[in-house]
């Protein structure tokens, strides 16, 4: 294709050469300025074209750099939606573990306690069992000494010596009253 401007097309109008049958010159004349007229409007056209590419190609190629800071803002958002999760993941379980082990650690101590409780218990019930069964003798042991002393004075028989009655205080654990 040969490259033709709105110029060259009107230079022409004196270059065509004359002939007896050829066209009516002053209507080429007209059809060559309606060319160029034409012609010069398709550049003006084809001008803003042009500019009008160039600049929404820069549009185009700035909204893609948006696009593509946005995909790349929305993976960083995903990644770090990703890893707040999974920290938060890790956090939840490290206070559950944390929770397991202190809650172990009471029923350990609850335990502990209640084996010492009971093992106290069971040494006060045991020192009542031998209180009472030393009370039980005590005990007894003055009702055979009131029995003993009601059998002598049926029997007419005077008390037993003083001394006797010391030695007899002594064995007891605690002392008789007089």
């Amino acid at each position: 294709m040969i490259d033709l401007t709105p110029l060259d097309v009107r230079k022409k109008k004196g270059d065509f050469a004359r002939a007896i049958r050829g066209y009516d010159t002053p209507t080429v004349d007209q059809f060559l300025d309606l060319v160029a007229e034409r012609m010069e409007e398709l550049v003006r056209e084809n001008t803003a074209m042009s500019e009008r590419v160039a600049q929404i190609s820069g549009s185009l190629s700035a909204y893609r750099e948006r696009e593509q800071a946005m995909n790349e803002a929305l993976v960083a958002a995903q990644q770090l939606r990703e890893d707040v999760r999974t920290q938060s993941t890790r956090d939840s379980e490290a206070i559950a573990r944390e929770a397991r082990v202190e809650a172990d650690r009471i029923v350990a101590d609850a335990r502990r306690t209640a084996q010492e409780a009971a093992e106290a218990t069971r040494r006060v019930y045991a020192a009542r069992a031998r209180f009472l069964r030393s009370y039980r003798a005590f005990l007894e042991r003055q009702i055979d000494e009131v029995a003993s002393e009601e059998d002598r004075i049926r029997e007419g028989q005077r008390p037993p010596k003083e001394e006797a009655v010391e030695a007899t205080r002594g064995e007891d654990e605690a002392p008789r009253e007089p």
